[in-house]
């Protein structure tokens, strides 16, 4: 796959947003709410987490950065590997839907359900009503990575690796990464990243 991205779609739809994330250490507000899930029974975030903490991915169905295009293969064909990684380490990993603007559309509950059963998602698929946690969060975009500790205080944010970067001289994978880091008691580096994707679509007041 060649590494350039040099097409006007994805000028179009690649975003790259400053620095003003969530603050590392943060909890968050209502670990207990419950979200119906597109991919199983209702459950919230304090029923998810494990021993070793916590990863939430913001997703959505149709975004290229998910599902991919042919310029670019699409974050969504790692979600399961990153479950199955996660599951082993003891974190539990899901999947949140915040796309509210889009909700009588491509990201109805209906359409989620049938995206995580072609795509054979292992995780839950939460819908997020009126975008709630991710204005909480401050989610940008999808997907959006917020990867927390066993006491839901958050440890990494940011992207899933850099294969966005047609100009990266390696491939980072900053999950895998932090992951491996937490799990062995190390200092998770870098502890942030920019997000990048397509813009988390909220209703406008």
């Amino acid at each position: 796959m060649s590494k350039v991205f040099f097409y006007p779609f994805f000028i179009l739809f690649i975003f790259n947003y400053s620095w003003s994330q969530t603050p590392l250490g943060s909890s968050l507000k209502d670990p207990k709410k419950n979200y119906k899930n597109a991919n199983g029974p209702s459950t919230s975030l304090v029923q998810e987490v494990k021993q070793n903490g916590l990863i939430v991915v913001f997703s959505c169905n149709t975004c290229p950065f998910v599902v991919g295009s042919k310029h670019f293969p699409g974050w969504e064909k790692q979600y399961n590997e990153l479950y199955d990684t996660s599951m082993k380490n003891n974190i539990g990993f899901l999947l949140v839907n915040s796309n509210e603007a889009k909700r009588q559309d491509v990201d109805a509950f209906e359409k989620m359900q049938s995206h995580a059963k072609d795509n054979n998602y292992k995780m839950a698929y939460l819908l997020d009503d009126n975008s709630v946690l991710a204005n909480e969060l401050l989610a940008k975009t999808t997907p959006h990575v917020f990867f927390y500790n066993a006491q839901l205080e958050l440890i990494y944010s940011g992207s899933i690796d850099n294969i966005w970067d047609g100009k990266r001289k390696k491939e980072m994978h900053y999950l895998k990464d932090a992951i491996m880091s937490h799990v062995n008691s190390k200092k998770i580096k870098p502890s942030s990243t920019p997000p990048k994707g397509c813009s988390i679509k909220r209703v406008k007041p």
